[in-house]
């Protein structure tokens, strides 16, 4: 068998840690620049969903928030009808960044993909997103508890 998962880790481990060498000069660390793109494209997302999308536990993504709102990149608003849900907005400081960010995350893709046709691009994007459906599922199971059986 083919070892498909240690390739993926492989370039997303490395693709993170450029991304994180070029983003400390934004005052960005450790994956941040992760949950900041995902507010900025979902304002008023909470962080209970965000963690689901980003895929870590919510423990994870508290400290994150916590760090992007102290260092002034995002801020929590109460829900006008729920005082208790705490929704995430990007500062001024935060869209400055945004769009250096997306510039990296676009050339990443024009590197990554060099060299493949439109077709490999839409397989390889088209199959990655069933094996990540895959491991959502047992990404959920676990999360709740369960152990896998294997």
């Amino acid at each position: 068998m083919k070892e498909i998962l240690r390739e993926i880790g492989m370039i997303a481990r490395a693709l993170d840690s450029i991304s994180n060498i070029e983003f400390k000069e934004h005052d960005l660390t450790k994956g941040q620049y992760l949950y900041l793109v995902r507010i900025a494209e979902n304002p008023g997302i909470i962080q209970e969903k965000l963690a689901e999308m980003i895929k870590v536990d919510r423990t994870t993504a508290a400290r994150a928030i916590k760090k992007l709102e102290m260092n002034g990149f995002i801020e929590k608003k109460e829900d006008k009808e729920n005082k208790k849900i705490k929704k995430l907005f990007v500062t001024e400081k935060g869209e400055n960044v945004y769009p250096f960010i997306k510039r990296e995350n676009d050339y990443s893709n024009i590197v990554a993909l060099e060299g493949l046709s439109q077709i490999e691009v839409e397989t390889i994007f088209n199959l990655l997103q069933k094996v990540r459906k895959n491991v959502e599922k047992d990404w959920e199971f676990v999360k709740k508890g369960n152990k896998r059986n294997y």
